[in-house]
């Protein structure tokens, strides 16, 4: 059985009944089971889904299907569902099962999706290639020797290898869109604040969002479409809804302007990378797009000013992480005293980047720098998100490769924080904007490795990002 089926697809072959909810999932289970000892992109599968699988058949012969009912989901394993572990591919909270849902996971299955399991994921999000997990790398299913890319390895995996039509993903620098452009799919971020980060383990909490991993633009609206609206558990969620969200049959590339960021197509950009977008812009003229060159010059800050705010924001967050409140907690010695405990719970709990990390973010909130580095860098962003807002009433969309190279070879640049996160120059920016932004599939390497393409759009204009997305995927070749 063919489980590389879009959601439209899947439905269409039940009410068609060319086979059961129960029948689909027998076979998506066997196939995590035969192949994912190597991919490893699942750390918790659900026992539970055959199960649910025959009460999504119960809905549909009764006639009390809901809007997403029977339909697969993977989700990213720092994203809480109850009777699930929550581990954030961490040591820490290797054994935590939360007694909390997320606001999004709380509307999936009221519009009926049915959860696959838990995904691999670099350690509490910090990491681009899936290899900081406590619980083992995760291989690229399109070739097992290079990185899925990350920190969502786990979910772009999971829906490349056809174990689920789609994934949750979180994206604070390009975690989403970046897995999804080395596994050849659809990644897609919301604007910030159009789904609740409610349940959502944070990390930077001024870029967090919550995104989707599918094989097509249309699953993602349908999933965001159940995910999104106000949260009064999370003060940044807002109430707008992007227009068309479902019309996608309108939308057209004909006379859409489309800027070309010159500064992600440099020399440093990989040739390959650069010539397959390149196609993709003259297909898109083609087709009736308007493509011009851009500059944005403030571009070349981005990761610094990334790597300033993030870790800052992610030594407050982690703070929790103490052994007391959360943790270990394996301790058996009761006269210990809680300096030496925490102590003892962040130095065997944490991995090395996030420690990493949460040493940097220490430091440039310290007294002595947080005028030179953290206040600076806030100053910065602004300029860097008043760029992109201004480039928008002139363009409909703007255009950069998803990653300026090619999927990693594994274990190739684990060592190499500087160059793994110099490879964040493109999606990095759109988040410290908190703009809405696609990576979708633009071709493949000679040697056969995916590169993405990634589009932009402005705040909230969610609906028409996804149809473009769409339009260029189907027709766009």
């Amino acid at each position: 059985m063919n489980t590389f089926l879009s959601y439209k697809e899947l439905t269409n072959s039940i009410k068609q009944k060319k086979i059961s909810f129960k029948e689909y999932y027998e076979t998506l289970q066997q196939k995590i089971i035969s192949n994912d000892k190597e991919i490893n992109s699942f750390i918790t599968v659900n026992e539970k889904v055959l199960d649910q699988a025959s009460e999504a058949d119960i809905r549909i012969a009764n006639g009390t299907n809901r809007l997403l009912e029977g339909m697969p989901l993977a989700v990213k394993d720092n994203i809480a569902v109850y009777d699930m572990k929550l581990t954030c591919g961490s040591k820490m909270l290797e054994n935590f099962t939360p007694p909390y849902q997320a606001t999004v996971i709380d509307r999936l299955q009221n519009a009926g999706i049915i959860f696959t399991g838990k995904t691999n994921m670099d350690e509490f999000a910090m990491g681009s290639t899936t290899e900081t997990s406590h619980f083992g790398v995760t291989k690229n299913p399109v070739n097992h020797n290079f990185v899925p890319g990350g920190s969502s390895g786990g979910s772009a995996a999971a829906v490349a290898a056809g174990f689920s039509p789609a994934a949750l993903g979180s994206d604070t620098g390009g975690s989403v869109r970046q897995p999804a452009s080395f596994c050849g799919i659809v990644g897609y971020k919301p604007t910030y604040g159009l789904l609740s980060r409610y349940g959502l383990t944070a990390f930077g909490s001024s870029l967090d969002q919550i995104g989707t991993l599918s094989l097509n633009c249309e699953d993602a609206a349908l999933l965001t479409a159940s995910m999104l609206g106000l949260d009064s558990k999370d003060s940044t969620s807002s109430s707008i809804v992007p227009e068309n969200f479902y019309n996608f049959q309108s939308i057209t590339i004909k006379g859409k302007k489309f800027g070309i960021i010159a500064e992600t197509m440099s020399e440093h950009t990989d040739p390959q990378v650069k010539s397959i977008i390149n196609a993709k812009i003259k297909e898109i003229e083609k087709h009736g797009g308007i493509a011009e060159v851009v500059s944005i010059p403030e571009l070349e800050y981005g990761v610094s000013i990334y790597y300033i705010i993030a870790p800052a924001e992610a030594s407050s967050n982690l703070s929790r992480f103490d052994g007391i409140r959360y943790g270990l907690q394996n301790n058996t010695d009761k006269n210990i005293d809680v300096k030496t405990l925490v102590t003892k719970t962040r130095t065997e709990g944490f991995g090395s980047e996030v420690k990493r990390r949460i040493i940097t973010g220490n430091f440039v909130l310290s007294s002595g720098y947080y005028d030179a580095y953290y206040k600076k860098a806030q100053k910065a962003r602004i300029l860097l998100s008043d760029k992109f807002k201004s480039l928008f009433n002139t363009y409909d969309f703007l255009i950069t490769p998803t990653s300026p190279v090619l999927p990693f070879k594994l274990g190739e640049n684990i060592d190499d924080p500087l160059k793994l996160y110099t490879a964040d120059l493109c999606t990095i920016p759109v988040n410290l904007s908190g703009l809405p932004a696609i990576s979708i599939p633009a071709g493949v390497s000679k040697e056969g490795l995916p590169v993405g393409m990634q589009i932009i759009a402005p705040s909230f204009k969610d609906g028409k990002l996804l149809g473009i997305g769409e339009y260029i995927l189907r027709e766009v070749k």
